[in-house]
């Protein structure tokens, strides 16, 4: 049996831009996926959306700016080079970043597709991994290294988590016609998706017999914070001082730092604004914003659904029927069952969560057994940042490798996050 020098179990895009990156070098690699294809949110290609970073975000140029599989060279290619330049917009359209992502899967000979993995086990220092395809004939591949880049999976709350007919926001599109036909919706969660849900739904609000409601626990609709300061936070500083916290401040900052990544785009949020105006100059627009307010419990009504919500700054709750509930409640990483051949292998925490090393590495300092995206509680913001994700790529390639391959900055933040090291005091006996 073949030994490759990495499988990458997984194919997202950071596992894509791990295979893109690995593809020049003298590397035996093979990345694995149960999809028959690339696809990135499908249920969320809401028409004119935006990526909410720039295109050097792409799946490689901040680790290769010359790389073949850069978003420019895509462009080139497709002949919407000039057309993107004369747009003059840093954001591409979520079609665009799916349609580039796809453009790569199409160029790398490293991608098996239709391959589920089952178990993840050892042999001496190597892995093995068994995978079955659709017809049910079983693959075993050997690898020095392997990557685990399953992604993350959608979250319902617990008030509607056994209760048929809500849709959550990954599947919006399979459902929005459903959505645009019924008399009232209800959406609930306060970042991009939700605000990109409620306003697609906003514009067929023309109709005054139609209620169209959106529920946030948050405080207020709080746009994603992108000031040039805070984003020194998606730095290596900032992982390296984020890692070495104790895990309750790692927790507590988590909370504090929602704005930073699951926040509203500034101009989303201008354009609800915008579009309420329009549709008020023929009265009252049939929608009710709440900040605030948590979903307590949901429980079928008819065709629709009663939804019991408390407003926390009151400490008082109320009744709200609704005909159609959308929750957009974000995704959460996810341990597979197939790693649990190798438990004994693996670092965990107190919460039965990965505990990643900061090369990425969760086998204990081998150094063999890696992850991506699912590590933000250990390394925080940079974890699902995608203009991270090369960077994290070219960490991983050069503990496989054991050479720098793709050089990293080490330092890039005029802040210092921690105490500066000449200001530190010097301890009792110490030099």
């Amino acid at each position: 049996m073949t030994t490759h020098d990495l499988v990458g179990i997984g194919i997202g895009p950071f596992n894509l831009g791990l295979a893109a990156l690995a593809d020049p070098l003298d590397l035996d690699a093979v990345f694995l996926d149960a999809a028959d294809e690339f696809r990135w949110h499908p249920g969320m290609m809401i028409e004119g959306s935006t990526i909410q970073v720039p295109f050097l975000a792409d799946l490689v140029t901040m680790a290769d700016p010359t790389s073949r599989y850069s978003f420019l060279a895509f462009l080139k290619a497709t002949g919407r080079l000039y057309p993107f330049y004369i747009r003059e917009s840093f954001y591409p359209l979520r079609a665009e970043y799916d349609a580039y992502c796809r453009w790569v899967a199409d160029r790398l000979g490293s991608l098996r597709w239709g391959r589920r993995v089952v178990s993840l086990d050892e042999d001496g220092d190597d892995y093995v991994v068994t995978a079955v395809r659709a017809g049910g004939e079983v693959e075993t591949y050997r690898a020095r290294h392997v990557v685990l880049g399953v992604g993350t999976r959608p979250v319902l709350p617990a008030a509607v988590r056994d209760v048929p007919g809500v849709v959550h926001s990954s599947e919006y599109l399979t459902h929005r016609d459903r959505l645009r036909a019924a008399r009232s919706v209800t959406v609930v969660g306060s970042g991009q998706s939700a605000a990109e849900i409620y306003r697609d739904l906003l514009g067929d609000l023309g109709d005054r017999d139609r209620r169209l409601d959106w529920v946030t626990r948050s405080p207020r609709f709080f746009p994603m914070e992108y000031t040039k300061l805070t984003l020194e936070m998606t730095s290596p500083e900032y992982t390296d001082h984020f890692h070495g916290l104790p895990a309750a401040v790692r927790q507590r900052l988590a909370r504090e730092q929602r704005s930073l990544s699951k926040g509203i785009s500034s101009a989303l949020v201008d354009d609800i604004f915008d579009t309420l105006y329009r549709l008020s100059v023929d009265g009252p627009v049939a929608t009710t914003l709440l900040t605030d307010t948590s979903l307590v419990a949901a429980r079928p009504d008819g065709d629709g659904f009663e939804l019991r919500l408390r407003h926390e700054q009151l400490g008082e709750e109320f009744s709200r029927r609704t005909d159609a509930l959308v929750v957009a409640t974000g995704y959460a990483a996810q341990v597979p069952d197939f790693v649990m051949g190798v438990r004994h292998r693996i670092d965990w925490d107190d919460d039965g969560r990965f505990a990643v090393a900061r090369d990425y590495s969760i086998d204990g300092g081998r150094g063999r057994l890696f992850v991506q995206n699912a590590e933000e509680h250990t390394h925080g913001v940079t974890a699902p940042d995608l203009g991270f994700g090369p960077w994290r790529s070219s960490s991983i390639l050069a503990s496989v490798t054991g050479r720098e391959v793709y050089p990293r900055e080490e330092r890039i933040a005029f802040q210092e996050f921690g105490v500066p090291a000449a200001s530190r005091l010097v301890g009792v006996g110490e030099a």
